[in-house]
């Protein structure tokens, strides 16, 4: 199983040099991939709870490097790791514009990119995007049929509900043929249906083992409805653990747990289907040092077993 950690983006590691020397220390400790979150706002009063925890959102969050800038300064400081999103919000810009920017990012790393998509679990950010929080599902599948046909085809003509692209030239590809991976989130049975029909992975996060081989299954089952090969989908499971000194009670793993608990979650991972997992503390992480402790632990403590 792959392991990658969050590049860093939010709170007090919002901070454009050491994003770059993080991201090149971290592919020397041996990490696979580097991973950015989309964050925009944090109201101060929530239309919707926070989806971890008692439902408040981390401080943190107020200070967000924007996340493709973010997987730009990291390309340039390392050669070797994969570079994803998880998640990106995918209907917060035009797909023609996204489409160019994802495009330009996999070339300039040289093809690691991993496009994650998501639809965000807050209000209050399509609101402030300008976006109809109703008909995201219809939105996104419309986003997934032009990003496919700008990154594959050579002219481009899209007429949709919501969008209208006339014949054009657009010759700017992905690195990666015929396009860069893309995962998808959610928990949702008609999320996990459409990573089955559409995605090539889908975006979890950490669960009881049970519950996400569970989940999985869904979208294993949908691939095969879809006349789609289900082993060729990837299961990535993010991970934002509490790191304590004392062993939390089992239930509480891999929420709470001591960094050998972390560690052996993790390492149980693959046997719930998961291809890759990655870790981010930069919520409950008070300084760049500690934080890179933290992913040395990690890595060599998974790497050991």
């Amino acid at each position: 199983m792959r392991i990658g950690f969050a590049v860093p983006q939010y709170g007090a590691f919002a901070d454009p040099d050491f994003i770059r020397g993080a991201a090149a220390s971290l592919e020397e400790m041996g990490y696979d991939s580097l991973w950015a979150a989309d964050r925009i706002l944090a109201p101060l009063a929530p239309s919707d709870p926070y989806p971890d925890g008692d439902g408040t959102m981390p401080p943190a969050f107020a200070t967000f490097f924007d996340p493709l800038s973010a997987l730009t300064l990291a390309a340039t400081s390392t050669e070797r790791v994969r570079l994803g999103t998880s998640t990106l919000n995918a209907l917060w810009q035009p797909p023609v514009v996204l489409a160019r920017t994802l495009a330009s990012l996999d070339l300039l790393s040289g093809g690691r990119l991993e496009v994650g998509l998501g639809l965000c679990w807050l209000r209050d950010e399509y609101t402030a995007a300008g976006v109809p929080w109703q008909g995201r599902g219809a939105r996104l599948e419309e986003t997934l049929d032009l990003l496919e046909a700008l990154w594959g085809q050579e002219v481009v003509e899209h007429k949709g509900p919501l969008w209208t692209v006339p014949p054009s030239r657009v010759d700017l590809k992905p690195a990666q043929r015929p396009r860069p991976p893309i995962l998808l989130a959610g928990f949702t049975p008609a999320a996990l249906e459409r990573v089955g029909r559409r995605a090539d992975g889908w975006l979890g996060v950490a669960l009881p083992p049970p519950d996400l081989q569970a989940l999985w299954g869904t979208a294993l089952k949908s691939a095969e409805q879809a006349g789609r090969d289900p082993s060729a989908l990837r299961m990535v499971v993010r991970l934002n653990p509490v790191i304590v000194g004392e062993p939390a009670p089992p239930a509480h793993v891999p929420y709470v747990g001591t960094m050998s608990q972390i560690i052996d979650y993790l390492r149980g991972l693959a046997e719930s289907g998961a291809h890759e997992a990655f870790i981010d503390v930069q919520a409950t992480t008070p300084s760049q040092s500690q934080l890179l402790d933290i992913a040395q632990s990690l890595i060599a403590g998974v790497r050991a077993g």
